[in-house]
């Protein structure tokens, strides 16, 4: 299953705040009267029916909702919904993969006999979220991750779609490319070039014609279409690294919106550290660019922390390779490894010796 809570941060701030319900409620850096920096961290289903999206710049979704209603992120709510959330999935499975503040993917080969008893499950997940959190959440059945999660995707918000071994084709063949995990505008825009529109068109495509496309990502494009899919679900006890990465729906040049998006993927990774009472030391950036080209880059600290500060730290130096490129970026992502467990409630004073 891949669990997807619908249109989270905002959906928090209107649970908190019932009169926000029905509104566009867009969650990010302040409009300043549409001339404001940095980009929409989330935002309701009232705002994306004007265009509004996660990574947008946020002057540019004033321009699309001048009447909408702006609220600085408030991460801390977030957290502790999102903690509460995880709580629930875990009472129906401890094989849980937490891979953002607001979405999970969930084995439950063992529970179920079959997609009717899956179906049936979902369904009470859904319930018990719903009547303890006040909140709504998509979710994807199917035989493999990347399937759930588009599945997840297919019905939103508060979507439940089961997809079958034997309805794989079915359900994939007529959905746009863009359906896919990590294709944004540009991708699709290539494949449309290359005749590509659908995922039926692209599991058709000969691997060696994606690969002259996407490098090495291009082969994983096709397995998805194909419905292959082999990645397991990665429970806490087991997870090496912990990332969250976005990809901007037009490529950026401005500095300023590229560390504000790696700020809210480092909110994101740091509720998730503590979520899951870990210390890091390695702090790593992916960063890929107009022209596919993708590079990723990581710095290791003499000691375990949980802190936050030293992600920013170590996120902007990293980053500060990539400033001079001249090319316009297209996704980032921030990555901690070299994990432990630590006992919940562990001082943050940890990570820094003070030279």
């Amino acid at each position: 299953m891949h669990i997807d809570m619908d249109a989270f941060y905002s959906s928090v701030e209107q649970r908190e705040n019932p009169s926000l319900k029905g509104k566009p409620v867009i969650v990010g850096a302040d409009p300043k009267g549409g001339k404001g920096r940095g980009v929409v961290a989330g935002c309701s289903y009232e705002a994306r029916k004007v265009g509004v999206r996660s990574a947008l710049p946020i002057s540019q979704a004033y321009r699309l909702c001048p009447d909408g209603v702006y609220l600085r992120p408030n991460y801390t709510l977030y957290e502790q919904a999102s903690e509460r959330v995880m709580h629930i999935l875990s009472q129906f499975t401890e094989r849980i993969e937490q891979v953002s503040i607001d979405e999970a993917f969930m084995d439950v080969a063992d529970k179920v006999t079959d997609f009717d008893e899956a179906s049936a499950l979902a369904t009470r997940i859904k319930e018990e979220i719903k009547q303890k959190e006040r909140l709504t959440c998509s979710i994807g059945v199917a035989p493999n991750k990347s399937l759930a999660k588009i599945a997840s995707d297919f019905k939103k918000p508060n979507g439940l779609t089961v997809v079958t071994p034997d309805k794989i084709q079915e359900f994939l063949t007529p959905l746009p490319v863009a359906k896919i995990s990590g294709i944004g505008k540009k991708s699709a825009e290539v494949l449309r070039i290359a005749n590509i529109s659908t995922i039926g068109d692209l599991a058709a495509t000969h691997p060696s014609r994606l690969t002259e496309l996407f490098g090495k990502y291009g082969t994983r494009l096709w397995q998805v279409a194909n419905g292959r899919d082999e990645e397991e679900v990665i429970t806490s006890y087991s997870i090496k690294s912990i990332s969250s990465e976005t990809t901007f729906e037009e490529d950026v040049a401005e500095k300023a919106k590229v560390m504000e998006a790696f700020a809210n993927l480092i909110n994101d990774v740091h509720s998730r550290v503590l979520s899951q009472n870990m210390l890091f030391r390695t702090v790593g950036i992916k960063v890929r660019f107009e022209d596919f080209t993708t590079f990723t880059r990581a710095k290791s600290h003499t000691r375990y922390t949980n802190g936050k500060d030293v992600m920013e730290d170590f996120v902007k130096r990293l980053f500060e390779e990539f400033q001079a490129s001249g090319k316009k970026i297209r996704l980032v992502g921030v990555r901690v490894s070299s994990l432990k467990k630590t006992d919940v409630g562990q001082e943050t004073i940890l990570h820094w010796a003070k030279d």
